[in-house]
């Protein structure tokens, strides 16, 4: 029926036209965010999964940031403990040299000097062989944990060796000496102990700190597979959308075209009284 009251023709045209004018807007927005799935309202459930996904990013990158300190702090005491042995070598062979009974008093007395700023420079290296906050060797060191999983259950632990001057690791008193032979003898049966106990201890330190490196690669490589996994959810795909983007222009004046045809429908209705 021909009416001009009612335009059926330009009402079809016109939500036609507001259909592709969404297309166009919701294709614009992903060019510009690079997300097919930007908000909850895009895709309620997808968004939930990958929002969960990247929570679960934000605590792995806490989680190796817990690694890398920790790993630090380990690398820290094992250049200090590799120091304590080298000094610990160097002593022995301050004592041995002082078990010799033709040595002259003087001599002696130089050698003893030597062992005692060796012993002394023990106890310096191991009280800053700190690092953040983090002892592992100086008196009164319990160790640390390193966060392992995103739920913060797991953990690397990873325990002290203390390296203190008459510990049970470097038996070497602070006050031991070898002023006299019978010193210089039960010196040099200390330093050996301790030279042992010593490379023992780095041997676990080494194992520990290649436990860390080891994880915090898995962990890295966990982030890399969660954010791929987080982008096939969420990000468009540009070339699609490119070409999407044309055709809805096209379409879009297309549209604008119909509709003026579409208005003018009632005007030829003045043909009719003429």
């Amino acid at each position: 029926m021909n009416s001009v009251n009612v335009n059926v023709g330009a009402m079809i045209a016109l939500q036609n036209l507001n259909k592709t004018n969404q297309d166009l807007a919701t294709t614009q927005n992903r060019i510009n965010t690079g997300l097919k799935v930007a908000s909850a309202k895009d895709n309620g459930s997808i968004w939930a999964i990958a929002q969960g996904q990247r929570a679960e990013l934000g605590a792995l990158n806490a989680v190796s940031q817990s690694l890398d300190r920790g790993t630090s702090a380990v690398d820290v005491a094992m250049a200090a403990g590799e120091t304590v042995s080298d000094l610990l070598v160097q002593m022995k062979e301050k004592a041995l040299a002082a078990t010799d009974e033709t040595l002259t008093s003087s001599s002696r007395e130089a050698l003893a000097e030597d062992f005692q700023a060796l012993r002394d420079q023990i106890s310096s290296v191991v009280a800053n062989a700190e690092f953040n906050g983090v002892n592992l060797l100086d008196t009164g060191a319990t160790g640390f944990e390193a966060l392992a999983d995103a739920s913060g259950a797991q953990r690397l632990t990873v325990a002290a060796e203390v390296m203190a001057l008459g510990g049970t690791i470097v038996s070497v008193g602070a006050s031991q000496s070898i002023t006299t032979l019978s010193d210089a003898s039960a010196a040099l049966g200390d330093v050996d102990d301790s030279i042992a106990a010593v490379s023992a201890a780095l041997a676990r330190m080494g194992t520990k700190s290649k436990a860390l490196e080891t994880h915090t690669t898995f962990v890295g490589k966990l982030q890399d597979a969660l954010e791929a996994g987080v982008g096939n959810l969420v990000d468009a795909d540009l070339a699609k959308e490119s070409a999407r983007l044309q055709a809805l222009q096209t379409k879009q004046q297309l549209g604008v075209q119909a509709l003026g045809i579409a208005n003018q429908a009632p005007q030829m209705l003045l043909g009719l009284f003429q």
